[in-house]
């Protein structure tokens, strides 16, 4: 029983963003709210800006005026963190080092060129943007919390949902499982839909790539069936070549899942960088920028062969 009374208007959570119109993460249309803060460092991760718990200076250096026709961001900041290029260009640095983000740059920034990841939000924010957007939830859709992970900041999941809840709201949430199962087992009390990743099955690689084990996470997802036998859960891989792109890979994965009671879709995912520009602007180094995306023809034959093994298990 649900033995939490305090006031949701109190509490706030650290939000980097808010997608409107999103149509695929969860039925209808949906607003999806991105919280800040992840303890996996995925080497493929499209939303570096959510890594991080604390808000972050992002640089856009294409949309910079420079520094001979502005160079307001140089006189505003207290940390001296902001200097002239050190390139042939006429832009800024930043030094990561020095820097407190405490978005002062920000605000004089006539061209948006610099922008802060994470703002603090209360339940009541969040909803008010819900409701006096687009209101989707009115027809079919809904809301969506993802990240990030959602799990660092549980407390504030967990109300914002019950609010939902309240209001007549659809609600769906996308995890790692990486976390304590009771704060899992608190959020997904009020979730229509739950969204897990599976990544691989292989711990020590999983770590390698992801930078934890994969035992919480898998642990989880049992329990999570086992408590939630009613609640929907769609399961993703998202496929990264030279880390779990082989059918060897896909297998274990969905021979492992066949366990789960409640579930009622597989979802294959595609790697891309597309979020490889989000790394510049945060000052960091991508990764895997010589990877290839893998072809669509051979996603779709692993999606075909993982549907062809859970279509000879009954599950909704």
């Amino acid at each position: 029983m649900d033995n939490d009374t305090g006031s949701v208007n109190h509490k706030l959570g650290r939000v980097f963003n808010i997608q409107k119109f999103s149509v695929h993460d969860g039925p209808g249309i949906r607003d999806v709210v991105f919280m800040k803060g992840c303890p996996l460092r995925c080497l493929w991760c499209c939303n570096p800006e959510s890594q991080n718990t604390f808000p972050e200076i992002g640089y856009i250096q294409n949309k910079c005026i420079g520094i001979q026709e502005c160079g307001y961001c140089i006189k505003a900041c207290p940390k001296k963190a902001i200097t002239n290029s050190t390139v042939e260009t006429p832009k800024i640095d930043i030094d990561r080092r020095l820097c407190d983000h405490c978005g002062k740059c920000v605000d004089v920034c006539p061209a948006r060129a610099i922008t802060l990841f994470g703002q603090m939000m209360s339940v009541e924010d969040v909803i008010k943007e819900v409701q006096g957007g687009n209101a989707s939830w009115r027809t079919g859709g809904g809301i969506t919390v993802s990240g990030g992970e959602l799990l660092l900041q549980a407390d504030f999941v967990h109300d914002l949902l019950k609010e939902c809840k309240k209001r007549g709201i659809d609600t769906a949430i996308e995890t790692s499982g990486y976390g304590d199962w009771r704060e899992l087992e608190r959020i997904c009390r009020h979730c229509n839909l739950i969204f897990y990743d599976v990544k691989c099955m292989d711990s020590d690689k999983h770590k390698a790539f992801t930078g934890v084990n994969n035992e919480v996470i898998l642990d989880n997802i049992l329990k999570v069936a086992s408590q939630f036998p009613e609640t929907p859960v769609i399961v993703r891989t998202p496929v990264i070549p030279e880390f779990n792109d082989s059918w060897k890979d896909i297998k274990a994965i969905v021979e492992f899942i066949t366990q789960l009671q409640n579930l009622t879709e597989y979802e294959l995912m595609a790697y891309h960088a597309f979020g490889e520009p989000k790394y510049r602007q945060l000052g960091r180094k991508y990764r895997l920028e010589r990877v290839k995306p893998p072809k669509k023809e051979y996603i779709s034959d692993l999606q075909q062969r993982a549907n062809a093994i859970l279509k000879k298990k009954s599950y909704k």
